[in-house]
């Protein structure tokens, strides 16, 4: 009786918890659903993301898989459009409006001896997958901008990051300001079976 009332109090929790993030949005119903769904937004209300929401995503984030279980991801939340603007050549109009970006960085060294990590890219990319992902699970828009391997040396100057902490993606995550639909990539002659 006792484990059955943990498992209901635990659900209720949960579910407590999505709804109150979810910006009351309604969110798509499995995991399927949300990647089918998933599209890059870059049109946003300029309405900020709650600290509730934003650790939700940084917590999806932090779920990836790891090569070594190294958990090389580091990452830094910028809601300063003066920041913004430092990290980027091109112009952070999108991250401004959106009001908050997660960056997404990679530690470049593992081990007491500092070896290179020839995986933090593969697991940095898992980490802004999961990132998006779980924006569209809660109601938010969000898109993949990159910083490595185009503008990382400015972002890393504008965040005052470690030489071994590279900035591998940037997130700009906010309410969204109108919807688009996914696009179907779906293309069977991209597939082989055993062999080209």
């Amino acid at each position: 009786m006792k484990r059955l009332f943990t498992l209901a109090a635990c659900a209720a929790i949960l579910s407590g918890l999505a709804s109150s993030c979810c910006n009351n949005a309604e969110a798509p119903k499995s995991a399927i659903d949300v990647i089918m769904s998933r599209y890059s937004v870059r049109s946003y209300t300029g309405e900020k993301v709650s600290e509730e929401q934003l650790e939700t995503l940084l917590r999806a984030g932090m779920a990836a898989p790891s090569g070594m279980n190294q958990q090389p991801w580091r990452f830094v939340v910028v809601d300063d459009p003066a920041v913004m603007d430092a990290m980027t050549p091109w112009g952070a109009d999108t991250w401004k409006a959106a009001g908050t970006v997660i960056v997404v960085c990679g530690k470049t060294t593992m081990g007491e001896k500092n070896d290179e990590n020839p995986l933090w890219q593969a697991d940095c990319a898992a980490v802004t997958e999961n990132i998006l992902l779980a924006a569209k699970a809660i109601g938010l828009g969000a898109v993949w901008n990159a910083s490595y391997p185009f503008f990382h040396p400015q972002t890393q100057a504008a965040l005052g990051l470690p030489e071994d902490i590279i900035p591998f993606s940037v997130i700009p995550v906010g309410i969204e300001n109108g919807a688009e639909e996914p696009k179907d990539k779906w293309d069977p002659e991209k597939i082989h079976k055993n062999r080209w």
